[in-house]
């Protein structure tokens, strides 16, 4: 059963909308930068993918009631998944059976950490204690959407919104809904600057996926939402399908905390499960949007995972991560965007500031904006404590 996708919504760092997100990519506009609004001491170390708007700014296009207690997590979410709505022409978001799925590692620590001490002397801050759970990051963006039905969140650190696509894709693969708006949202927080800091793998330039001379990644925020609908009310409402969601897998290592196998055992798990239900043989994949943080560990371990599912006959690959910076649970949302981009146009991004092969295999990313017909793009995405996932996203 295929499942359609018939809305789209993004912010990133490239851009507030599909159509910003688009024009950046093809035209090559990075969105890394030096940090311009959160206050952490690391300021002048790193760069990162920053929205240029301020919370304020964010209240301010939701027309938010003052007494709200929206993390900017949370803000991000609904200015995304409200695209993806109107972007599907849905008048009525309870007309059918519907759910949202929402991926978050931050959740509203971004807002928590900045008022920890000041909680039993300052009323007025008391409100964003709720909302520093992933779950309440959910359900004020589904309440903001006026949807009734089953909302959930899930956090499985940097493959989180993969999960959410595909367990939405479940849900309505088993009949127990018709649609699901599906996606990730992660704001910078000082907590994941400093988390990330710790592990050293903080670049203090621009990131560069599978470059020999790769020093780290950069963090970025952004959230994205997709529509996910079945076929029965595809033909009911004569709805126009972005893409098609034709195969998924998940798979755990359960090597290490933060690191992947060396071998890329999870990655080439996922892979093999995804291309197995989509039906599919490795030549049939077109393009993949690699998760390619930039780190040492992944861009290794996925290199490999590639190798061992496609031999030494991949197919054209690359990260957009030196667009966005690495958006943590929302990555696997705006690479999704991009891959069905990617379907729609025939074109596939680069892979910026490349220049050195690996040492340990010959596999190249494609560092220009390349032209080709294509049907099937697998994307992957991979988290914290081994959880891998890929996605394939088809024409037809």
């Amino acid at each position: 059963m295929k499942i359609a996708i018939t809305g789209m919504g993004i912010i990133s760092a490239i851009g507030n909308t599909v159509e910003e997100n688009y024009n950046a990519l093809i035209s090559g506009k990075m969105g890394i930068t030096d940090i311009e609004y959160i206050d952490t001491i690391h300021k002048n170390e790193i760069k990162v993918g920053e929205i240029k708007f301020t919370n304020q700014q964010l209240e301010q296009l939701l027309q938010l009631p003052q007494d709200n207690n929206f993390s900017r997590t949370a803000m991000l979410a609904t200015i995304a998944a409200k695209q993806a709505v109107e972007n599907a022409k849905i008048q009525d978001i309870n007309e059918c059976k519907t759910g949202f799925i929402s991926a978050t590692s931050v959740g509203g620590m971004d807002m928590t950490e900045r008022f920890y001490y000041e909680y039993f002397d300052n009323e007025s801050c008391r409100k964003y204690i709720k909302s520093q759970d992933a779950g309440d990051t959910t359900h004020n963006t589904a309440h903001y959407l006026g949807l009734k039905g089953l909302v959930t969140a899930i956090s499985t650190a940097c493959s989180s919104a993969a999960n959410a696509i595909m367990m939405g894709a479940k849900l309505i693969e088993t009949g127990q809904l018709d649609r699901v708006i599906v996606g990730g949202t992660d704001a910078l927080s000082k907590f994941t600057i400093n988390g990330f800091k710790t592990l050293m793998i903080l670049s203090d330039t621009y990131n560069t996926p599978f470059d020999n001379n790769r020093k780290g990644l950069n963090l970025g925020e952004a959230a994205a939402y997709l529509v996910l609908e079945s076929e029965n009310i595809v033909k009911k409402n004569n709805k126009q399908v972005l893409a098609y969601i034709t195969g998924f897998g998940n798979a755990n290592d359960a090597f290490h905390q933060t690191a992947s196998s060396e071998n890329g055992e999870g990655a080439f798990l996922a892979m093999q499960k995804a291309l197995k239900m989509a039906n599919l043989d490795p030549s049939d994949i077109d393009y993949i949007n690699a998760h390619g943080t930039a780190t040492p560990n992944n861009d290794l371990s996925e290199g490999r995972a590639i190798i061992r599912i496609f031999n030494e006959d991949a197919p054209e690959f690359s990260s957009t991560k030196p667009f966005t910076g690495h958006t943590l649970a929302a990555a696997a949302a705006i690479e999704a965007v991009y891959s069905v981009l990617a379907l729609q146009n025939d074109i596939m991004f680069p892979n910026k500031n490349f220049q050195t092969p690996m040492e340990e295999f010959n596999l190249r990313p494609i560092t220009k904006l390349t032209q080709k017909p294509l049907q099937h793009v697998l994307s992957n995405s991979f988290g914290f404590g081994g959880n891998c996932s890929t996605v394939i996203f088809s024409k037809s």
